[in-house]
């Protein structure tokens, strides 16, 4: 039997481990001296409440090895396969220290998805299609087709990129004083600005610019992405012609640990290209 496990780090929340699933292996997240497992023991409504009002700047850290292993081993002792797919390697060291942990056990793959959130929840669905397939065709899949997941995604502010190390200050100050709005992605597993737009409605056109041009496979759908409430990502919706519309599946509040980096009320679209011919 296969088993997926995934970190809290792809958005999926507890309440739909059986909708994907998966198991959650939870981030830490540190408020000042309190420390929560991400998305179990921190409520949404707390987090932003410490991160807005009381100005807390969380850190995260990684899951706890312990329960890690104690989860993982717990099926491959029973013979099942277990794919472990971890938040993106060059955000954060899930990847490589649970690739250490398990590098002795044949039954466990540590399969790095380059990105975060949404483009883990495809990945996940893209596994369970091929489920009775050997590991490595799940793998060949997965593989194939993570060049062809598009994250674009804009924050409403600057000012969490910044704190969290994601931004230098002087692309803080010069986005900020001339209201540039990046949309940012993934390239080659890192966090990267793909384009720059002047306003924040330029900057919500792009997204719906770049679904257009990337062909949105139907079969996979778009999630729309976003933090504290949903009125900028709707606005984005409603700026999409029908046929993108009709593609929004799912709705995704992003998780504390990730939360934390974009700030409240940013936004985006989460899609797999098209094929190409």
């Amino acid at each position: 039997m296969l088993r997926i496990v995934v970190d809290s780090g792809s958005s999926i929340k507890l309440d739909e481990r059986e909708k994907y699933q998966v198991d959650i292996l939870p981030l830490r997240v540190q408020m000042g001296d309190d420390e929560f497992l991400d998305g179990v023991d921190l409520s949404v409504d707390e987090f932003y409440n410490r991160l807005i009002n009381l100005k807390e700047f969380p850190k995260t850290s990684l899951p706890s090895l312990e329960h890690a292993q104690e989860l993982v081993e717990g099926y491959t002792n029973q013979g099942d396969d277990v794919l472990i797919i971890t938040i993106s390697s060059g955000i954060s060291g899930t990847f490589q220290t649970l690739k250490m942990l398990f590098a002795d056990n044949e039954k466990v793959t540590v399969f790095d998805s380059q990105m975060a959130v949404g483009g883990v929840r495809f990945l996940v669905e893209e596994a369970r299609k091929y489920e009775n397939e050997p590991m490595e065709v799940i793998v060949e899949k997965l593989d194939a087709l993570v060049p062809r997941i598009v994250t674009a995604a804009i924050p409403e502010t600057l000012d969490y990129l910044l704190a969290g190390g994601r931004l230098s200050k002087l692309s803080w100050m010069l986005g900020t004083m001339l209201s540039i709005k990046p949309v940012i992605g993934f390239v080659e597993s890192k966090v990267t600005v793909l384009v720059k737009k002047r306003g924040l409605k330029q900057a919500m056109k792009q997204i719906v610019d770049l679904a257009l041009e990337d062909k949105c496979d139907p079969e996979y759908g778009i999630i729309a992405s976003y933090t504290y409430n949903k009125d900028n990502v709707d606005q984005v919706i409603q700026m999409s012609p029908p046929e993108i519309q009709a593609m929004v599946k799912v709705y995704d509040n992003l998780i504390p640990s990730i939360a934390c980096h974009w700030g409240p009320n940013a936004f985006g679209y989460i899609y797999v290209k098209g094929k190409t011919s």
